[in-house]
């Protein structure tokens, strides 16, 4: 690898000749890339695992940027991934923070998650859209990095060290010019070599997508929409805006064609590669193509005798018609700003007998200030939470989650006299409000082969230091008998980063069985098996979290808090909720 040695002041006449002195590759829309020595411009095509648009200028304040170009399926850059976690590790307290950023086009948010979360990056994880950034830094490969100053001045550009290549492999590094270009810059002075030659991973850029047939809307799409996005984008329901007609859909392309590519929408943060889900709401990556395919060839109609019936749903219930509906006693006055607690409403069931629930489902009263909702039920004599952790929960509903129906020969038991009591999270708008949530149930005609029954486990002790970048904590379940697990929830709050539950069984063997690499508090999901997973008795159901404290979290209300377990949502939890039968 060749390796040219220079120096490069702090002047315009030093960065004309670092310009001169090296090629400059075309940046985004033909703009000459940045020449070292060179102010790096703020595009504006990052975007965090969250699929927020994110600027370098939130991460540049008194910092020294390495920007780390990586890729998921690049052998090379996989390689390097641990030197730059130990690179972080031993610069992070000197003011200099890593950004992993992931230039490849095929590479939506889901693998890039999954890919951070796998190899444990503990530094912040960034998407460049459409490879703004890397154009205009004129970075062409993966593994490559930048350095960037505190002024936002480009001062090294290259390789990371000289171990690895594409075809060989040494046992260290004899050269280090990322650790000599960080050392200069954090003394003030010139970077010995502002940049180096990389090989590895040709950056993949965007194409438009092609298809061998003729794309309409009336015949190929509308019955993409119907099935993966109508469900929310109707009126009424918690998206923003509806997608039940044409217009709709030739309105809301371009936004329809981002989320989609990235795998924003429809909304679904389960790792693929661990678990089944009956609620999967991914696309498939035909539909996508089929979807964005036809927004690129400018979204021909077509013939409306193609037109599917549009879906019809309940006027209000999605479980259809319950057999009985109980609500709040009275509505609940949500006042238009500030913080509330939880409120507690306690329902009188009125049974004097055991009642099986198969369906269950919660409406709130007025969408816009229910965060969340939790009935749960209260037994006679019985505290809300027993000893092991077990709950009698009927329904939970948060935005995007489904009602509970039970798999079949299972059912949920509402013991004779017992009460329901709705915990409600509200959050004020703007404009005061009433809310009067109310829930359905379906029942069955008896007792089932088995009955449904809910757990959580949680880490009540945790400790997130302050302006921690990837806090890890566990809580763990023993199943004392065989069981059946039906469903999954894991809780956490804003800091929340990722969540994973692996069961450890009794010969010792560990199996990951959900992954929740890039966790979001705003849509919580109850991820329910196709198939209920056997475990034997003696199982431990492990959960795994990570928080970021850092100020780099956009959600994040106060990173210099220690923070600990508690309710209000800047508070924290770890929460591994199982729905399981006994086997």
């Amino acid at each position: 690898m060749r390796r040219t040695r220079c120096t490069v002041r702090l002047s315009v006449l030093a960065a004309l000749l670092s310009s001169l002195a090296w090629p400059i590759c075309a940046g985004a829309g033909g703009q000459e890339a940045v020449a070292v020595g060179e102010r790096v411009p703020m595009v504006r095509s990052l975007r965090d695992l969250r699929g927020n648009r994110r600027s370098l200028r939130s991460y540049n304040r008194n910092q020294v940027l390495v920007l780390a170009f990586i890729g998921t399926d690049c052998p090379l850059a996989n390689r390097y991934v641990p030197r730059l976690k130990q690179l972080f590790d031993e610069y992070h307290s000197r003011g200099v923070l890593f950004l992993a950023v992931y230039p490849h086009a095929f590479e939506d948010l889901d693998m890039i998650a999954a890919h951070a979360s796998d190899r444990d990056i503990p530094f912040p994880v960034l998407k460049d859209v459409r490879q703004q950034l890397a154009s205009r830094l004129g970075i062409e490969r993966t593994p490559t990095v930048a350095v960037v100053d505190r002024q936002g001045i480009l001062r090294y550009r290259g390789m990371i060290d000289d171990q690895y290549g594409v075809n060989y492999s040494r046992a260290k590094p004899t050269e280090e010019p990322l650790r000599e270009a960080l050392d200069a810059v954090l003394a003030g002075q010139p970077v010995p070599v502002a940049e180096t030659e990389t090989d590895g991973c040709l950056i993949v850029h965007d194409q438009p997508l092609r298809t061998q047939r003729d794309l309409t809307y009336c015949r190929d799409v509308a019955p993409i929409l119907y099935r993966r996005c109508v469900p929310c984008h109707r009126p009424g329901q918690v998206a923003p805006f509806s997608l039940t007609d044409y217009r709709d859909a030739v309105r809301w392309a371009r936004m329809i064609r981002e989320v989609v590519l990235e795998r924003r929408m429809p909304p679904w943060h389960a790792d693929p590669r661990f678990g089944s889900f009956r609620n999967d709401r991914r696309m498939s990556w035909e539909e996508i193509e089929t979807v964005v395919a036809w927004i690129d060839a400018g979204m021909p109609k077509g013939d409306e005798a193609d037109l599917p019936e549009l879906p019809s749903y309940p006027d209000k219930w999605t479980i259809g018609s319950p057999d009985l509906v109980l609500r709040m006693p009275e509505p609940f006055r949500v006042p238009a700003e500030g913080v509330l607690p939880y409120q507690y409403f306690v329902v009188e069931s009125g049974f004097t007998e055991d009642r099986w629930v198969v369906a269950a489902e919660v409406r709130p009263g007025f969408r816009p200030v229910v965060h969340h909702v939790i009935v749960h039920i209260v037994r006679p004599g019985k505290r809300l939470y027993g000893r092991d952790g077990e709950i009698a929960t009927l329904v939970a509903w948060a935005p995007g989650d489904e009602p509970m129906i039970c798999p079949e020969g299972t059912a949920l038991r509402i013991p004779a006299g017992a009460k329901l009591v709705f915990e409600m999270h509200y959050t004020p708008y703007g404009k005061e409000a009433l809310d009067q949530t109310e829930v359905a149930i379906r029942f069955a005609d008896g007792p089932p082969e088995r009955e449904i029954r809910n757990n959580l486990f949680a880490n009540t002790r945790i400790r997130i230091p302050p302006h921690a970048l990837h806090h890890r904590e566990e809580a763990e379940l023993v199943f004392p008998r065989a069981a059946r697990i039906v469903s999954l929830f894991p809780h956490m709050h804003w800091r929340g980063k990722s969540f994973r539950y692996e069961l450890i069984y009794p010969d010792g063997r560990k199996e990951t069985i959900l992954s929740v690499p890039r966790w979001d508090f705003n849509w919580q999901t109850h991820y329910t098996f196709r198939e209920p997973l056997r475990v034997p008795a003696g199982t431990r159901l492990r959960a795994i979290a990570h928080w970021d404290n850092s100020r780099y979290n956009p959600y994040n209300p106060d990173p210099s808090a220690t923070v600990h377990w508690g309710l209000q949502t800047w508070d924290e939890m770890l929460v591994g909720w199982v729905t399981y039968v006994w086997e």
